[in-house]
């Protein structure tokens, strides 16, 4: 079979990235996958452990440079893949959000730009190039996203799970967070900081309701990996004096399959947001694995 369905996967050099990316040429004969980074050498040498593995794949797989925060970046990757699908084939079938940073000790506004601005901005400059009907976006958000609102100001919950959330609601609420933290005592900014990893997956999963409205032929989901071990989480295991595997951390393969599924199920719907066991999933409050299906209650 040749290639029919190509895929972006951001933040790839590593973790969950190279995971999907891995799972992708493994299982799917007709997937060709441009692997996103911002660092190429860090790129080509994920191209490289990939092939050490799979050196079939070598033709269906190439290295994007991809900076999710800088808006040149992404207009420079997507006008790339733009060329690349203009000699090759079909447009891009599937985009995976996945970039992503947990902590900065910059403040907050690195963690919301990477988070949340990002998958806003990747969209924007690729939509053009998504296959018009049946394309699909997967933003990789976190439980701690559902885990934030169930604690968070009653306001807040309130439109960041509302279907007719618009951007402005969220990009105001994402600049009252900084503005809060600009202006807050030591105690308040270190509690800021650890919650701005989950607030900003909850206004990504919001800016996925926004995304699905905006473009009503694709498929925009996002859903969380699972808890698992990646440079990402393995800083917090050890703040704990415990093993991943002790804290309940999986492979990053395991972080995979909710993200496979929204690129691959033909009946999935758009604008949700999905568990790990790869069931859609309540927005503002926590559903374990092997709970039952979340409804829309």
């Amino acid at each position: 079979m040749g290639v029919t369905k190509k895929i972006l996967v951001t933040g790839a050099n590593k973790g969950i990235g190279l995971a999907v990316c891995e799972a992708l040429l493994e299982s799917y004969s007709e997937t060709f996958v441009f692997l996103g980074c911002r660092n190429t050498d860090l790129g080509n040498r994920a191209i490289k452990t990939i092939l050490e593995k799979n050196p079939e794949c070598e033709n269906r797989i190439a290295l994007i440079e991809i900076d999710v925060t800088d808006d040149t970046s992404v207009q420079v990757a997507a006008d790339r893949i733009r060329k690349y699908n203009a000699s090759s084939g079909p447009n891009l079938f599937g985009i995976v959000n996945n970039a992503g940073i947990a902590r900065s000790d910059s403040g907050p506004d690195e963690v919301l730009e990477v988070n949340t601005m990002g998958p806003k901005r990747v969209i924007d400059h690729f939509f053009e190039i998504l296959q018009p009907d049946d394309g699909r976006v997967v933003n990789v958000t976190s439980a701690s996203g559902p885990n934030y609102l169930s604690r968070c100001d009653r306001m807040t919950r309130e439109i960041l799970t509302s279907e007719s959330v618009s951007w402005n609601q969220i990009r105001e609420i994402c600049s009252d967070y900084v503005r809060k933290y600009n202006n807050a005592p030591a105690r308040v900014k270190t509690q800021l900081i650890d919650d701005v990893y989950g607030f900003s997956k909850a206004c990504t999963n919001a800016l996925t309701m926004v995304q699905a409205r905006l473009y009503p032929n694709l498929k925009i989901n996002a859903c969380t990996p699972g808890f698992i071990e990646t440079d990402m989480t393995r800083p917090m295991a050890a703040r704990h004096g415990r093993t991943p595997a002790e804290m309940g951390m999986k492979s990053a393969n395991e972080g995979t399959y909710s993200s496979i599924f929204l690129l691959t199920e033909k009946s999935v719907g758009s604008g949700f947001y999905f568990g790990s066991d790869c069931l859609r999933s309540p927005m503002d409050r926590y559903r374990s694995p092997g709970d039952p299906e979340y409804k829309g209650q």
